[in-house]
């Protein structure tokens, strides 16, 4: 799994603006020399941003960029969202680029149930984890997402339709997670 330059960059520049004053905008040199991006990759950045409506453009000579809410109440999922979708989108088998019109496995995939079942898990840790967490420093995100982790796979499971225990990798013979949580594509 691999996130785009676009999605890490304007994560970055999400971040850079969180720990900056809400009432002051910055602009889009000091954004570029903070994150070391160049000032028309900032610019691309900012209009997406400001399209998915998560920051605001002033003008005029204190002019600039800002969020548009509190950063404790954006989540990491939308911004990643505004910047690139979905870790799985479900109408991926639909485009299947292979010699035939659709996927050989288009009936019956455990690949597509294992991206859904990960899209799920994923989906709620980035929904759950906020701006305003990420201003803290490395080593304190790191434990707190560690300690959330059990609860979060345990809220996508419940999302996913089933009260399934959830449990880490099977024991060879034993139906994996998602599959006895009833993630399906």
């Amino acid at each position: 799994m691999k996130f785009s330059a676009q999605e890490e960059y304007g994560l970055r520049c999400m971040v850079a603006m969180a720990r900056h004053d809400r009432d002051k905008a910055m602009n889009i040199p000091d954004l570029a020399r903070a994150e070391k991006i160049t000032p028309a990759y900032v610019g691309k950045l900012m209009r997406i941003l400001r399209r998915g409506k998560l920051v605001e453009s002033l003008h005029g000579p204190t002019g600039g960029y800002r969020l548009t809410r509190p950063a404790s109440r954006i989540s990491t999922g939308e911004i990643l969202a505004v910047l690139g979708g979905r870790l799985y989108e479900p109408g991926i088998c639909k485009k299947y680029p292979g010699d035939t019109p659709f996927c050989i496995h288009n009936s019956g995939c455990a690949i597509r149930s294992l991206w859904a079942g990960l899209d799920l898990i994923v989906g709620e840790v980035l929904s759950h984890t906020f701006l305003a967490d990420l201003v803290r420093n490395e080593k304190t995100l790191s434990q707190w997402i560690r300690g959330q982790i059990p609860s979060l796979v345990e809220a996508a499971a419940k999302a996913a339709g089933s009260q399934a225990r959830v449990a880490g990798p099977p024991r060879r013979g034993e139906t994996p997670p998602a599959l006895r949580a009833g993630v399906r594509a």
